[in-house]
This record gives structure tokens, C-alpha cells and sequence, in this order.
């Protein structure tokens, strides 16, 4: 699942680069684009894979580790009639209500700014169809343990928005946002596409229906209210954010997306994909109340060190050397080194809640294989709150009352969303802690990662000044080498299990191509 990831995002990453060169930061177009983009994703990411796996797999997984595989096929047919139905009145709805929607997420644009944002975002609706569509075939191959395939479905997204950034790279920035969101439906419609041929080997008798008479269907739809509105309004968090961008000097809400793309890379890799492939090993566990406990707790354990060990890392490279990976990544064209370290500020603010958020997933996940949807709910409506009004406070007074320009406001929008994600992990952690026991992360392995992560940042950071001006892709190259050098290093001298075993599977596979 890892690898699956990781190839998409860095297609992902490709992508990005792809539309910060012809974009850049500060422009009009950048910020329609980034705000128009954020709507397609909230309902993907409403109805796509983080709740239709927590309340679609736990019950299609359950039904397969008790041997009813004619209920668990039923139950995949129905969800599916279920979802496309819902998404066809969604999309319907969205391209007729969305001048209502640019006013409610972004109400700093005004004139051309807000008409072109309407015509991106009804482009954009239909390809919200697909990949929630994409997200179903996903939750099927992911109850019957088959994860590259689904997690390297959106590389196919990714290469046709790069093939059509990069055909019609010579038109005018207002075209060529055009092409490049029509790009992005297509896209999507072959994202689904690549995955049928499998979901459809799965299923053979597969026949799409509305069912909402089985108890299981039931049971599914009764999960993804709770689960829908938990993970809604985290994505509300979000768009605060973006709203509130709106209202900062114009490049405010580009930035922000630059640095969320790279922001939420190491929590897709090392927390997505532990969270996701957990969930359905979760929801099998059968036995007595206290067997399902232990279980869970062995397998909570291993989870978040493994979480911890990659996270860490990431958020102090974030927070020490975000400018480096911001060059690195999208300084080419119209995105300059200004700009880079314009979104090193927001990468440095979500290196506040980084590990707080990727270890409160699979927290999560645990409640929903205990088919509690309710107690994440209720703590995720508590970070939004809270980073509302920390939100507010940070972006807009502050910067005047310290004396910086107003446009660094971003950088508080991330780290109030961080500090919101800390309050909601340990809220988690607790009522978890109080239904199966505690699970605690070793105090001592914590403060390894940090102290041996800070050094070998700061070493790369020595290192850039060193090396001093140069290709931001060389430099980068560089310096997280010796960071990685000297993290992994410093954490195998120490013993740390995790490092040791990364480091053997990577000997091991070496010696495998030789």
C-alpha cells in the first residue's frame, strides 16, 4: 500500500510542479485554481475513500471473515447503486449552485477572479462523481487485501494532467486553467477505469442495484452518517483555512495548496497506508470481548511506531529545511525562490500538529472497526471549533500585532490547525485508552526520534548554507541525503526496530537486483 502511495504522490508531485511552473504564486488564476480545486476534493474525500473504507470495509471485511461471500458481493452492489445515485444528484446540484459555494469558501474574490473560479469548479463537479466511484473500487480491492493496484490508480489522473499542462503550455494562464481542469475530469473517468478489469474479477456476478431493505446496507449507510459528518468536518477545517486565505494578500491561497500537497504526502504514506491497511485486519478480529482487545492493542502498537518513526522525521524536515523542499519541488517558471520560501511558512505551521494528526487516524480507525463512529465525531467537531477561532486570531490580528506583513497570516492557519489536531489526538488516545486499555508510545523511543531527527536537520540545514546558491533539485538532493544519512544511521546505532528492520528490507531487496 506504501508503495502504491508513493508512486501516486509523487506523480502527484509531478503534477504540482507541473502547474506551479505555468501558475506560479502570486496571480489571479493560481488562486481560483487552488480554491476551485478544494470542492471536487471535499466530496471525494466526503464520500471517497476515508468514509466509504471506514463504513463500507468494516462491514463488507466482517461479512468475508465469516464466510458470507453472497452477502459481502450484495453488499458491494448495493453500495455501489447506492453511491452513484447519491454522487449524479451531487454533481447535479453543485454545477447549478456553485456561484453559492465560491461565496461561502472564498469570499475575498470578487469580479473576474470569482467568475473564473464558478466556470473552473463546474468543470471540475463531474470528475467528483468518478472518483468517488474510483474510491468504491478501491474499498473492494482493499477488503480482498489487494492495495497497489487502487493506490496506484490516481498516477493515471496525475500523467493526464501533466500531458495536458504540458500540450497546451503555450496558451494564455486564463486557457490554459481550462484545459487543465478538463484534464482533470478526464483523468478521473481513467482513474476508475484502470481499476473495473480487477474490481469486476472480484465480483463476477457483479449487478449495480438499490437495496436499502438488507440489514448490512443498513448497517453500512448507519456508519457513514456519523463517519460522513467526522470526516466532513475535519474537510470543513480546511476550508476555513482557505476561506480565511481568501482574505490575505493575493498568493495566500496558492501558497497554501503548494504547501498542503507536500504537507499531506508523508501523512498519505506512513499513516493513510498503515490506517487503511490495519482497518480491514481491525474489523475481522472476532473473539471474546477481551480477545478483540488485545488485538487490537498489539496491533495499535505497532501502528503508531511505525507511524511515529517516518512522521517525525518529516515534520522536522518541514519545520528546518521546508524551504529546500519547496524549491525542489516547484521552482521552475513563474514560481520563484520567494515563493518557495513563502510556503516553507506554511509547511513550518503544519509541522506543529504533523505527528498529532497522522497518529489520531489510526486512532480512529480503531473506533470504526468497533463500529463507534460516534466518539470520533464529537472530537473532530471539537478541532474545528478550535481551529476556527485559533484560525482567526493567528492569521489576520497577528501578524499586525508582531509587526509582520499580513500575508504571513498562512503560516498561522497551519499551526492553529496543528495545535487543534494535538487536543483532538489526546482526546482520542483517552476515550480509546478507557474502551480496550492503554496504548501508549514509549517515552524514551519518542524522544530518540526528535533528538536524533533535529540533528540531522541541523546538519542539513549547515549544509545548505555551505553549498549556497545552486539547482534547488541538486541542493535538495544533498541535503536530505545527509539528513536521511544521519537520521536512519543515528536511529539504527540506537536500536530503534523500526529503523533496523527499514534498513534490512532495503539491503535485502538490493541484493535481490544485484
Amino acid at each position: 500500500m506504501a508503495l502504491g502511495i508513493l508512486v501516486s504522490r509523487l506523480t502527484g508531485l509531478i503534477r504540482e510542479r507541473v502547474i506551479g511552473h505555468y501558475f506560479g504564486v502570486d496571480s489571479v488564476v493560481a488562486d481560483a485554481f487552488r480554491a476551485a480545486i478544494r470542492i471536487p476534493n471535499l466530496l471525494n474525500n466526503l464520500f471517497g475513500e476515508g468514509v466509504l473504507s471506514a463504513s463500507f470495509v468494516t462491514v463488507y471485511s466482517k461479512l468475508r471473515a465469516l464466510e458470507e461471500d453472497e452477502e459481502a458481493d450484495h453488499l458491494a452492489e448495493a453500495v455501489f447503486g447506492v453511491l452513484a445515485l447519491v454522487c449524479s444528484i451531487l454533481v447535479l446540484l453543485g454545477v447549478l449552485l456553485t456561484p453559492f459555494l465560491i461565496d461561502a469558501i472564498a469570499p475575498g474574490f470578487k469580479g473576474y477572479e470569482r467568475e473564473l473560479t464558478i466556470h473552473i469548479v463546474r468543470i471540475l463537479f463531474p470528475a467528483t462523481g468518478l472518483l468517488v466511484m474510483s474510491a468504491w473500487c478501491l474499498g473492494v480491492l482493499n477488503s480482498h487485501r489487494r492495495f497497489l493496484l487502487s493506490y496506484t490508480a490516481p498516477v493515471a489522473l496525475n500523467l493526464t494532467v501533466i500531458a495536458t499542462s504540458i500540450l497546451f503550455g503555450n496558451s494564455t494562464q486564463d486557457k490554459l486553467v481550462i484545459y487543465v481542469a478538463w484534464g482533470f475530469v478526464s483523468g478521473s473517468g481513467l482513474q476508475v477505469l484502470v481499476q473495473l478489469p480487477r474490481v469486476l474479477a472480484l465480483l463476477p456476478r457483479f449487478r449495480p442495484e438499490l437495496d436499502f431493505g438488507s440489514q448490512y446496507v443498513r448497517s453500512v449507510i448507519g456508519n457513514f452518517g456519523p463517519i460522513f459528518f467526522s470526516r466532513g468536518v475535519v474537510q470543513i477545517s480546511a476550508y476555513v483555512d482557505s476561506m480565511i486565505a481568501s482574505l490575505l494578500p493575493t498568493g495566500a491561497v496558492a501558497a497554501l495548496g503548494y504547501g498542503q500537497v507536500i504537507s499531506v504526502l508523508p501523512v498519505s504514506l506512513f499513516s493513510m497506508s498503515v490506517s487503511a491497511a490495519e482497518l480491514p485486519a481491525l474489523s475481522s478480529a472476532v473473539g471474546n470481548q477481551d480477545e478483540i482487545a488485545a488485538l487490537l492493542r498489539s496491533r495499535l502498537s505497532a501502528g503508531l511506531r511505525r507511524i511515529a518513526f517516518f512522521i517525525i522525521p518529516s515534520a522536522v524536515a518541514f519545520l528546518i529545511l521546508g524551504d529546500v523542499l519547496a524549491a525542489a519541488l516547484y521552482q521552475s517558471g513563474r514560481f520563484h525562490h520567494s515563493d518557495a520560501v513563502y510556503v516553507w511558512s506554511v509547511l513550518a505551521g503544519s509541522a506543529v500538529g504533523l505527528l498529532a494528526t497522522s497518529l489520531g487516524r489510526l486512532y480512529s480507525s480503531a473506533f470504526y472497526a468497533l463500529l463507534d463512529t460516534r466518539t470520533p465525531l464529537r472530537f473532530a467537531v471539537l478541532r474545528v471549533l478550535l481551529t476556527t477561532a485559533l484560525g482567526l486570531l493567528f492569521a489576520l490580528p497577528m501578524p499586525g500585532w508582531v509587526g509582520i506583513d499580513q500575508r504571513w497570516g498562512v503560516a498561522g492557519l497551519t499551526a492553529s490547525a496543528g495545535i487543534a489536531g494535538w487536543v483532538e489526538f489526546s482526546l482520542l488516545r483517552h476515550a480509546l485508552g478507557s474502551r480496550i486499555g492503554s496504548v501508549p508510545l514509549p517515552a524514551d523511543f519518542i524522544l530518540k526520534l526528535w533528538g536524533t531527527a533535529f540533528v540531522g536537520a541541523g546538519l542539513g540545514y549547515a549544509l545548505k548554507h555551505a553549498i549556497g546558491v545552486g539547482h534547488p533539485l541538486l541542493l535538495a538532493i544533498a541535503v536530505v541525503s545527509l539528513y536521511g544519512a544521519v537520521y536512519f544511521g543515528g536511529t539504527s546505532v540506537l536500536k530503534i526496530p523500526e529503523s533496523l528492520a527499514t534498513i534490512s528490507a532495503v539491503r535485502q531487496r538490493l541484493a535481490r537486483l544485484k
